[in-house]
Formats: C-alpha cells, sequence, structure tokens
C-alpha cells in the first residue's frame, strides 16, 4: 500500500534556496526545513543568509547553512556548485523590478533587470541542473509571477523576464523530464516583501491591489511556501512544466470593479 503520510516528507533531502535571506526566499527555507530537509540558505546577502540558517538550526532544530551567492557572477555559482555539490531541490527567488514606462528605460536599467531575473534564474538553473540531470532526480522551481500573464503601466521589462522565465523553464522541464529531473514555476500575485516596499507604503496603490485580489488581501510570503513543499515533495511526483498560481485569485476575475447583480 502507498505510503500517503510520507508524501510531503523531505527527510534526507537537501534544498538549496537562493534569496533566502528574506521575503519568500526566507518563507521557504523555514518551510522546506520544517518538513524535514537539510536547507542551503543562499544570499547576497551573507549576514541575512547567516540568519536565516540560524533560525532554522534554532527553531526547526533542522540543518542548515548559510552561502553567500552572487547569481550575477557565473564564477561564484559555478564555486557553490563545485563546493556544495547537486541538491535534491533548488528554489530561485530573487528578482528586481524598474517600475518606469518602456519610453523611459534606459539600456542600463533593461539590462539590470534582465540580467537578474532572467539570466540569474538562467545560471543557477543551467549548473544546478546538470548534476541533477546526470544524477537522474531533482526538482527545480522558480519563481515567476501573475506578470508573466497579465501586465500594467510601468511593468514592461519586469513582465517580459517573468513571462521568459516560465518558458526557459517549460523548456528544461521537456529536456530533462526524461532524465528524472521536474522543473516548475511559481507565480505570486502580490506579496509583501522588500520588493513590492515602494507600493505599501503608498496607500492607495496598496488598497488597490489588495481589491484586485479576489480574497480582497495581499499574501504574506508564508502563503508561497505550501506551493514550493508541493513542488519539491513526491505528492508533485508527476508534476512538470506546470505554472503555479498563487495569486489569491487576481488572474482569474476580471476588472477592478463589481457590478451590481
Amino acid at each position: 500500500m502507498f505510503d500517503y503520510r510520507s508524501m510531503f516528507d523531505l527527510s534526507g533531502k537537501t534544498a538549496l534556496v537562493v534569496g533566502a535571506g528574506s521575503g519568500i526566499g526566507e518563507a521557504c527555507s523555514h518551510g522546506l526545513a520544517a518538513f524535514g530537509a537539510d536547507v542551503l540558505c543562499a544570499d547576497v546577502d551573507a549576514e541575512a543568509a547567516e540568519n536565516t540558517a540560524q533560525e532554522i538550526r534554532s527553531q526547526h532544530k533542522g540543518k542548515a547553512e548559510a552561502i553567500g551567492l552572487d547569481m550575477l557572477s557565473p564564477r561564484r555559482v559555478r564555486a557553490v556548485v563545485e563546493r556544495e555539490g547537486t541538491p535534491d531541490v533548488l528554489v530561485s527567488t530573487p528578482s528586481i523590478n524598474v517600475r518606469k514606462p518602456l519610453l523611459e528605460i534606459t539600456d542600463e536599467e533593461f539590462d539590470r533587470v534582465v540580467e537578474l531575473n532572467l539570466k540569474g534564474t538562467f545560471r543557477l538553473v543551467r549548473d544546478f541542473g546538470r548534476g541533477m540531470a546526470e544524477r537522474g532526480s531533482g526538482s527545480i522551481i522558480a519563481f515567476s509571477s501573475i506578470r508573466a500573464q497579465t501586465v500594467e503601466p510601468g511593468q514592461g521589462v519586469y513582465a517580459a523576464t517573468k513571462s521568459g522565465t516560465v518558458q526557459m523553464l517549460r523548456a528544461l522541464a521537456a529536456e530533462l523530464g526524461p532524465r528524472g529531473v521536474r522543473v516548475n514555476t511559481v507565480a505570486p500575485g502580490v506579496v509583501e516583501t522588500p520588493l513590492t516596499a515602494q507600493i505599501k507604503d503608498s496607500p492607495d496603490w496598496y488598497d488597490s491591489y489588495a481589491a484586485k485580489s479576489i480574497l480582497g488581501r495581499w499574501a504574506q510570503p508564508h502563503e508561497m511556501v505550501g506551493a514550493v513543499v508541493y513542488l519539491a515533495s513526491e505528492a508533485s511526483s508527476y508534476v512538470t512544466g506546470s505554472f503555479m498560481l498563487v495569486d489569491g485569485g487576481w488572474t482569474a476575475a476580471d476588472g477592478r470593479f463589481t457590478p451590481p447583480l
């Protein structure tokens, strides 16, 4: 008989979470540790990564290690691969945004967003995915966004990188599926993180976004963890190439006006 209780158990698995120093990455690190995974907490801010690792060791009594990792540095990514080996689970969360009309975006701003959001994700999935493919197992999870599907003024370059991430990982899923590696993306709606601090500081903007969600509120980082644990575990053993929306219903409902019914 199949042991259904073990479906989400990550005991004996190693998970590398990039962006673990804050926001969604920090929450995912805690969530994966809570289900038994040994967590490599990676972040460009090595001190923040160490804080997350210390909290995991204290709160979950789990094994956690901090890693300073700059996704913009191919050399640094390769060095982490060589030193740490191949994890069972890779989670990539970092992104940046430049909120400006496309006609006002400079080449430097365009390059900066694409370099981290798309090319940085590419470096991670390429360099860690190779080891997974050679081993014949693994789960790769990268964060996209609702902006891969629906946009607004000022989000053009960010949206392009998030849509590109989805398609890039779908291609990777097709390439690595025969080799036992699953590849999926998670698409949050509006989440209270450092990336969205600008919106939170504007009450009208913040409230408007809250109202657009069917649930009528913003998400907290820990509300992204369920999708990640699911995709990391055997509970999703037949799931690959997916685009998993965790958006409070943002993309399910049309418009910002509720008609009188």
